[in-house]
């Protein structure tokens, strides 16, 4: 029995890092082409969602949390990445600065738990619950996100390049989060914050940097943007109602189609510096 454990969590491991190589390579690729942005949604058309790595766990809850006491004992945070914990309950749990790179984590419920500081570097949260979490100051770069849980969450301080689109972010924070793309590292494309058709109601943006940042098509209702970096960022279609946006920067933003109601604080903010800016219902 031990030995097909072996070879189990063999196979998990030889599937998921030919995906990761896999997903890497077609990045390259995409930007030798001439693409502008990488598109995670093309990349995962190339990818069995499936597959015993995008669906199963190598691990049970009781596993994990051995690996935490352990890594706790000899103070220093756990390793949990290249791993497949896909499905699993690992709701309440401390993974502060715990290592999650490249991880598959799939429909995985981490609701109600503590991720400060945490690596989520290439990880997969495909409709993951992180719901009332604490991912303050965590690393989250080149993760897929699509569908996830994000509400009531904490990601102030986070740097968040990876594809939240669809994301439920209502009520979440992210004060001085950074979702800008950072133009020195971009040699597989522009890799930014993407937040297209997420749900940010009530969310506070305060002091984010947005700047290349995807927004299109989020809402926007009530959500604080006060002082955020949002320069050449795009919100094609996205809905800002009640929204706040005092003292934020919006040069050559691409504001198409975006629907404005009863914006506060417009006139401190750089909003008739944006493209395509429509007329503001009152």
């Amino acid at each position: 029995m031990n030995i097909i454990k072996h070879h189990s969590s063999y196979l998990f491991n030889l599937i998921r890092q030919f995906l990761i190589a896999f997903v890497m390579s077609l990045s390259i690729l995409l930007c030798f082409s001439g693409l502008e942005r990488v598109s995670a949604q093309n990349m995962m058309d190339h990818v069995d969602l499936s597959s015993d790595a995008m669906t199963k766990s190598e691990l049970s809850r009781e596993q994990v949390i051995e690996k935490l006491k352990h890594a706790s004992s000899n103070n220093r945070p756990a390793d949990l990445s290249n791993l497949s914990l896909n499905g699993l309950d690992l709701s309440g749990l401390d993974f502060s600065n715990v290592n999650f790179r490249a991880s598959n984590m799939n429909k995985i419920n981490l609701s109600n738990s503590i991720l400060k500081g945490a690596r989520l570097d290439q990880a997969w949260l495909l409709k993951a619950n992180l719901s009332n979490s604490d991912l303050s100051g965590s690393s989250i770069f080149q993760a897929q996100m699509l569908d996830v849980n994000l509400e009531n969450s904490n990601l102030s301080g986070a740097t968040i390049a990876a594809n939240l689109s669809r994301a439920n972010m209502k009520n979440s924070k992210l004060l001085g989060a950074n979702l800008s793309a950072d133009m020195r590292n971009q040699s597989m494309g522009l890799i930014t914050g993407n937040l297209s058709s997420a749900n940010l109601e009530n969310a506070d943006l305060s002091n984010a940097n947005l700047s290349r940042s995807i927004l299109e098509f989020a809402y926007l209702k009530n959500a604080k943007l006060v002082g955020v970096n949002a320069k050449g960022a795009q919100f094609d279609g996205a809905r800002l109602e009640g929204t706040d946006i005092s003292k934020a920067n919006f040069d050559d933003a691409d504001m198409d189609s975006a629907t404005l109601i009863k914006l506060i604080g417009r006139e401190s903010s750089s909003l008739d510096k944006a493209k395509n800016v429509g007329v503001e219902r009152k």
